[in-house]
């Protein structure tokens, strides 16, 4: 229960924000805001202050806010958005995004104040508290996946003919692990709050670019900052991990265009609900982690030029700048219906791919 707890805030801190920005940028262009849901419909519950309905909704995945004249009527209307100009339009879209990034940096710069977990080398080794050797990846069909050894378990020993071997340095456990090859090894494993105890027997021959276990290895370290650092860490590092969502997209993309297959990382609701959960387990601070990068792709994803998304809809007002005139609200509408329908139909697919996981 506390669980799907913590999942539905995560969800809802997220959605709300994004809202919130398109709220907040159309209140203040003086545009009739008709209704702020939570979640889509059927409606389950609402209040209305002032000219806004504040409702929330049945199915948790999503929220939106209604904007009086938005499909593209009312145009005689001053206080409509499609009387608005093409630059007050895109600003009360482009909010939404922004308002994420600002989280995002928001939940970085508590995280660098409070200490992040993040990789170590000689230099921070002497900053960092909590120094680990944490496994980072776990590669398919491993010994490591047949075992249950996860992402973000830490090695704490390694027990070999009755002795054990504490793991200080990803050396230790390389040289173990190379020297009993084809024996199984009993794996000490520190998962959030608890300590497990996992059999694991290392390949003789791995597959090229896999270690005998399929795990990938590094030294953490929980590493404070004063408050002035982290507001320019904290920034930094928003940038920096939104350019390398960016690239990650573009290989989704070069997947899907020249394989024709849905790469394998990529997770639905129920893989980010799983997701939650396990940052959940390791801790606060890595949760707090997770929701700025899931805030983060929630930027790139929704500025994608892709009707239904806020991307395509600024891809449309592009369009109307250029040929200085309107499209056709009949088709714009056609087009986000069709997207939003297709979007759907790759969330179902998402989701019983993620259950299938589960089993």
């Amino acid at each position: 229960m506390m669980s799907v707890i913590i999942i539905i805030l995560v969800l809802a801190i997220i959605i709300l924000v994004h809202e919130l920005g398109h709220f907040i940028a159309a209140k203040k262009s003086g545009l009739v805001v008709e209704e702020f849901g939570f979640g889509f419909p059927p409606r389950l519950f609402s209040i209305k202050r002032g000219e806004t309905i504040y409702s929330l909704n049945l199915l948790p995945l999503g929220g939106f806010v209604k904007i009086l004249g938005e499909n593209g009527n009312q145009n005689e209307n001053i206080n409509s958005f499609s009387s608005k100009s093409v630059s007050t339009r895109s600003l009360v879209i482009v909010s939404g995004v922004f308002m994420n990034f600002l989280l995002a940096i928001f939940l970085l710069i508590i995280g660098f104040n409070i200490g992040l977990p993040q990789i170590i080398d000689k230099d921070t080794e002497l900053l960092a508290k909590n120094v680990e050797i944490q496994i980072i990846a776990v590669n398919n069909n491993s010994p490591a996946e047949s075992a249950g050894i996860k992402m973000g378990d830490v090695i704490k020993y390694l027990t070999i003919g009755g002795k054990n071997i504490t793991i200080n340095e990803i050396s230790t456990l390389q040289d173990a692990v190379e020297n009993n090859k084809g024996e199984e090894l009993t794996i000490n494993l520190k998962r959030g709050q608890k300590e497990i105890e996992v059999g694991a027997v290392p390949r003789v021959n791995p597959p090229e670019g896999e270690g005998s276990l399929g795990i990938a290895l590094a030294k953490t370290g929980i590493i404070s900052y004063p408050w002035y650092e982290s507001i320019w860490l904290g920034v930094k590092y928003a940038f920096s991990m939104t350019w390398e969502i960016m690239k990650g997209f573009g290989n989704l993309f070069k997947n899907l265009l020249f394989q024709g297959r849905i790469p394998q990382e990529l997770a639905g609701p129920v893989g980010i609900a799983v997701l939650t959960n396990q940052a959940a387990d390791l801790g606060f601070i890595y949760l707090l982690q997770l929701v700025a990068i899931v805030s983060l792709n929630l930027v790139i994803l929704n500025l994608l030029p892709f009707p239904a998304l806020d991307g395509g809809r600024l891809l449309f007002l592009g369009i109307e700048k250029i040929k200085g005139s309107k499209i056709n609200p009949r088709i714009e509408n056609a087009l986000h219906s069709i997207s939003l329908v297709l979007l759907f139909t790759l969330l179902i697919l998402l989701t019983y791919r993620d259950i299938l996981r589960l089993k």
